[in-house]
């Protein structure tokens, strides 16, 4: 990966006059990351760009976040620009409403798995288990060290017939280990839906898509744009499939500031 801020001036070229589709996670790449979701807050001056920016008519928003929708929704507090909730399953924007068909029976299991969990770990300090309406998040970041292994073989054996028989899938984050419907999307299948449908809508011409993310989950969103935008990591990382990198939440900041310029 690159240092972005090392090749401002040839990104600034590429991306006169374009029209650009930034896509954006949230905790960890708008907001710092924090022991609890709920603490997580965006900076005034960092709204305020994102409101600048979707106010242009060559630039389109997405956040792509893991939060659910209406968390999203809430915690962003923007209009005209797109909110995908739960890491692509729910997608609400200007003239765009979709929630992904989960199986028959998933949302009980879920339920389940939700119960078992709030059981077996009721004794454990620093760990909660986030109900997202279509996912499931177990939170560890406060927990004693020594007590992850064993946190993490509880979650495993209360998912693991589901898992076995395909009825859920597991997705492993920052802290966090989440289950999902057992269905092939991701945040990398989210930006080419949104791509392809702006370019369906857009006469602007071609599209420059650029993703901007810190978290295992944007990795997918990465690779499917290798080739075809600006992939932006955020922190440090010994690999990731991104073209560049930013050190920081502020340094997020200040690449939107020049994005806004451009």
């Amino acid at each position: 990966m690159r240092y972005i801020f090392n090749d401002l001036e040839q990104i600034k070229k590429n991306f006169k006059d374009k029209y650009l589709f930034l896509f954006l996670d949230c905790d960890g790449t708008l907001t710092p990351i924090v022991d609890t979701p709920d603490k997580a807050t965006i900076s005034p001056g960092t709204k305020r760009l994102l409101n600048s920016l979707s106010q242009k008519k060559n630039c389109r928003i997405a956040i792509i976040s893991g939060r659910a929708l209406a968390d999203i929704k809430k915690k962003v507090g923007l209009k005209n620009i797109i909110y995908s909730g739960n890491h692509g399953f729910q997608i609400e924007g200007p003239k765009i409403k979709h929630e992904m068909v989960v199986p028959s029976g998933y949302k009980k299991i879920l339920e389940r798995i939700k119960a078992q969990l709030k059981e077996k770990l009721s004794g454990t300090k620093g760990v909660f288990v986030e109900d997202k309406k279509l996912s499931l998040a177990l939170h560890f970041r406060l927990a004693d060290r020594q007590q992850v292994p064993l946190i993490k073989t509880i979650f495993h054996e209360s998912v693991i017939l589901y898992l076995v028989s395909n009825k859920i899938k597991i997705r492993p984050g920052k802290k966090i280990l989440e289950v999902i419907p057992p269905v092939y999307w991701d945040k990398g299948k989210v930006v080419l839906w949104l791509l392809a449908r702006q370019e369906a809508l857009s006469r602007s011409g071609k599209i420059i898509p650029i993703y901007i993310g810190d978290d295992t989950t944007d990795e997918d969103a990465f690779k499917v744009l290798k080739n075809r935008g600006l992939t932006v990591f955020v922190g440090h990382a010994d690999s990731s499939q991104a073209k560049y990198y930013v050190k920081s939440v502020k340094e997020v900041h200040e690449l939107l500031k020049y994005i806004l310029d451009i």
